[in-house]
């Protein structure tokens, strides 16, 4: 499943406690230049080894981008076959984010 960065951003800005998980999947040296509020870094390479300990619940959603989708996208067909049943891809990743909401973020 996909999720625009609009639809993204409303779903930050909704009051209460957070009901999903972000999933950055760049590497640290890109995470280092720009991120969005909230991402937790977990590199393509690691999230096979370490999904199982730190999304725990699988029922809860999760978002996961990269820079521009397609890592993301190979991370959401991961996460879905290892059970998480409500895994989505941020379309066009953080730099249709940049694009088309902030246009002030650094990109590369």
């Amino acid at each position: 499943m996909e999720v625009t960065p609009e639809e993204l951003l409303e779903l930050m800005q909704r009051k209460g406690p957070r009901g999903f998980r972000l999933i950055d999947c760049r590497e640290e040296d890109e995470f280092n230049i720009c991120k969005l509020e909230w991402a937790e870094l977990i590199p393509l390479g690691r999230i096979a080894n370490e999904a199982s300990a730190r999304l725990i619940d699988k029922d809860k959603p999760v978002v996961v981008y990269c820079h521009f989708g397609l890592r993301s996208q190979y991370v959401c067909n991961l996460l879905t076959d290892m059970g998480y049943e409500n895994v989505f891809n941020l379309t066009g990743g953080i730099d249709a984010w940049a694009e088309r909401l902030d246009p002030g973020m650094t990109r590369y």
